[in-house]
């Protein structure tokens, strides 16, 4: 009965996770809840989670990375491949091992996003389409999670399981051996040959049109001294250079869709066009049109002498997501206004204020530049066209550094346990002033968190009810016609399986303690099944939604759902390859 009872709820776990509907940190609660109101968690340790020690570290590691990115480290790496000179190719390489040697240190969405605005840059002055780039990165900031203890969530909690297993845990460079070699190899491909796999884009595209997503969809009102006023649909076109499209004309709460083109523009009429961002700019300078909310953004930006314009894409986690910018009351509360927004791939048919944001859309932002840089970090967008720089703070980049490999040597020495030593980085990362206390918190993947906080418990039900040593046993019915190391094989394509549909650290809580207890029933080391767990969860390279960081560069580069497939797909041969020879070599049976 109870195996029934969490087989169940882990169906529909799995369900909530691949539906995408519902956040992946309220789905891991949901099953945290019907477990121990069924009785298989009890009450008083269904939150044990939340103190455990992969939690801790998770937390820890994602504020370090924050740390680094503010001591100047990241501008730095970024003033180096911005000298590199003008051969696309060695761009590509130099940047996919940036971001793989970043993300076996810190998150691998903050490598990423850190990065993806110089790979933009580099793509535009190559005069190439960005979707050549910004998949590779992506896809090496997997990579290089691979490769240490702290380089992604999976390593760490797969460490925990052998902690509980064996007593000790996995070491900070344990992952190396057989991580280092899939990241290096797995770098190569992507970035030699894997980007040839992509769908052709545009490669002379004009410099302003810097990611291929369809064009903004946006409002402007016509004013009573706009020379809009009083001009017919047809008469419109000769005013303006402009490329633009009329969707619908809003006058007086009526919606004239598709309007003749004997129909004038009156004024107090609100016109909804698509347009890219260019164009958009071209033409309010020519009809004297302006944006919604336009005058009392100027009104402040006199006071601040600065008016800025930048486009952004909203991040997977982004507070905005599922609300509207009308909901949310963007000037009065971040003091910035929605200029326009796009949505890759899907035509925006609802009013711009109205319409509810999701992942991966770009918007185009207007507002105080101060007000804006502090406000897109605040809602979890990420800066596109231009990288945000940063003037007049302090490099604090021999001290960040000192503070991190102090830590790193009293894991590697085991002076202090992994759990013990980044928290301690972290505060001392505060006390020496290289993250600002204010920003202590903002590093932190808070759904992350509460995932892995609700998961364990879950998964910890799965192995005390039975469910593990179930499908175990189902593995090793397998074992008389295959051999070891084909059984280790499914594991691991399994995991990878689950892990390009739904979060990579439930896909490794779900998937070590099954890993365990094939090990048991082999009577082998637990150490290559974990180890081919670690490296499935982190192999999600088949659909843009296993990862943050796929979802990421989904709008900026233009890709479909099925283009990840395509450089995804032989990845994880490659990967299957490699870890069925190396991974009995450096852990044997």
């Amino acid at each position: 009965m109870q195996q029934s009872i969490v087989f169940a709820t882990l169906g529909l776990t799995l369900f909530l996770f691949i539906w995408g509907k519902v956040r992946h940190d309220l789905v891991a609660l949901i099953a945290l809840f019907i477990l121990t109101l069924a009785g298989l968690i009890e009450p008083g340790e269904a939150f044990a989670g939340f103190g455990h020690p992969a939690v801790i570290t998770v937390a820890a590691v994602l504020i370090i990375g924050k740390a680094l990115e503010q001591s100047g480290l990241v501008d730095l790496l970024g003033n180096i491949v911005m000298n590199l000179g003008k051969s696309f190719f060695l761009q590509i390489i130099v940047l996919c091992l940036i971001v793989g040697i970043l993300s076996a240190f810190m998150n691998n969405v903050a490598s990423l996003a850190i990065m993806m605005p110089i790979a933009i840059l580099l793509a535009k002055k190559a005069g190439r389409s960005p979707s050549y780039i910004l998949m590779p990165i992506s896809f090496a900031s997997l990579l290089g999670g691979m490769t240490t203890l702290i380089g992604t969530p999976p390593n760490i909690i797969v460490s925990a399981f052998r902690a509980g297993e064996l007593g000790r845990p996995f070491g900070m460079f344990d992952f190396s051996p057989v991580g280092g070699v899939i990241a290096l190899a797995g770098i190569l491909f992507v970035a030699l040959i894997g980007w040839r796999f992509l769908p052709k884009r545009t490669s002379t595209q004009s410099p302003e049109n810097l990611f291929r997503v369809d064009n903004y969809i946006t409002e402007v009102k016509v004013f009573s001294r706009s020379k809009l006023k009083g001009v017919s649909v047809k008469e419109m076109a000769a005013m303006t250079d402009a490329k633009v499209h009329l969707v619908n004309i809003i006058r007086k709460d009526k919606i004239l869709h598709s309007p003749g083109k004997t129909e004038t523009f009156k004024s107090g009429d609100i016109v909804t066009l698509r347009v890219d961002a260019r164009d958009l700019a071209l033409f309010i300078d020519d009809t004297g049109v302006r944006p919604e909310g336009y005058r009392k953004i100027r009104k402040d930006a006199k006071r601040a002498d600065h008016l800025a314009t930048m486009e952004v894409v909203v991040m997977p986690g982004s507070s905005l997501i599922g609300h509207s910018a009308s909901a949310l009351k963007l000037r009065s509360r971040y003091g910035f206004s929605l200029l326009a927004l796009a949505r890759p791939g899907e035509q925006v048919k609802t009013r711009l204020m109205t319409t509810r944001f999701k992942k991966g859309d770009v918007l185009l932002l207007q507002g105080r530049e101060e007000s804006l840089m502090n406000a897109i970090k605040t809602i979890s967008c990420l800066p596109l066209a231009q990288r945000g720089l940063r003037i007049g703070y302090e490099k604090k980049i021999p001290l960040a550094l000192g503070i991190f490999g102090l830590s790193v040597l009293a894991v590697v020495t085991g002076l202090l346990p992994v759990q013990m030593a980044f928290p301690m980085a972290a505060v001392l990362m505060i006390l020496a002033k290289v993250l600002p206390v204010e920003e202590m918190y903002s590093g932190v993947d808070w759904p992350i968190i509460i995932l892995l906080g609700a998961m364990i418990p879950v998964g910890a039900a799965l192995e005390t009810s039975g469910g593990s040593e179930t499908i175990a046993s189902s593995l090793l019915h397998l074992q008389g016609s295959l051999p070891s190391w084909a059984l280790l094989g499914i594991l691991l394509v399994v995991t990878m399986f689950l892990s390009d549909i739904i979060n990579n650290a439930a896909t490794v809580v779900l998937m070590a303690p099954i890993a365990l207890s094939v090990a048991r029933g082999l009577g082998f080391s637990p150490d290559p099944f974990l180890m081919a767990v670690a490296i499935g969860g982190s192999s999600a390279f088949l659909s843009p939604i296993g990862h943050q960081s796929n979802t990421l560069v989904m709008g900026p580069g233009g890709y479909r759902f099925t283009d990840y497939a395509r450089m995804g797909f032989p990845l994880e041969i490659i990967i299957v390859i490699i870890s069925l020879i190396l991974l009995p070599v450096f852990w044997p049976f």
